[in-house]
């Protein structure tokens, strides 16, 4: 089980300040959409340089053109790149060819799709690396998470690991480690909080203890 950090409302300046503070403490540093679409994928490529030893995820959000947008995404060296699970299964097809040719993993966010349970078997006979439940920021902000969509993909996804990004906070951590997600993406919080350091210390002991359980 690894930790994920997302950085979304940062620049890139802000974005390195961040990391430097916990990359001890987390596995993967992810490039928000909202970072991409004003910085740029220079933001994924100046991450990596920075911090070389973390995963970097460029949360590109694919929905056409994805063998495309996985090639510049990688030669801005990104580790992971995300394609929306809605996107077309030629698409997804040529993300995860292109991610084969170019040593990198593709993680299909499963944001606003309606069938969860359906679409998840049907990525995971495209053999997509990650398969991620996600409650966007605006469901969030009405009380909605996605506890019970990662036990659903749990239920069905054989070959795929598994991942839960939304909302996920320190006293909700437990919860989500007995579903055993392979990846747990934390925004806020970690970044919204006032010591980002020891609450990202205990959510990655809580993730290694709960891995070993």
């Amino acid at each position: 089980m690894k930790l994920q950090l997302a950085l979304d409302l940062v620049n890139i300046p802000e974005a390195k300040e961040l990391v430097k503070e916990v990359e001890d403490h987390i596995d993967v540093v992810e490039i928000g959409t909202p970072i991409i679409k004003i910085e740029g994928l220079k933001a994924v490529r100046e991450m990596k340089e920075a911090f070389p030893n973390l995963e970097v995820l460029a949360d590109l959000k694919t929905m056409d053109a994805a063998a495309y947008e996985v090639q510049k995404a990688s030669e801005a060296n990104a580790d992971i790149v995300t394609v929306l699970g809605a996107a077309e299964d030629e698409s997804i097809k040529g993300a995860v060819e292109e991610a084969r040719n170019q040593g990198k993993e593709v993680l299909v966010d499963l944001i606003a799709v309606k069938d969860i349970e359906t679409r998840a078997k049907e990525l995971d006979e495209l053999d997509v690396d990650y398969i991620c439940v996600h409650t966007g920021y605006d469901l969030q902000a009405v009380g909605k998470n996605s506890f019970e969509d990662l036990q659903t993909i749990k239920n069905v996804v054989k070959n795929a690991k598994t991942a839960i990004a939304g909302g996920i906070k320190l006293d909700q951590l437990e919860e989500v480690i007995k579903v055993q997600p392979d990846l747990v993406i934390v925004g806020s919080g970690i970044a919204g909080q006032e010591d980002k350091k020891a609450v990202a210390a205990k959510m990655q002991e809580m993730i290694r203890q709960g891995s070993t359980a």
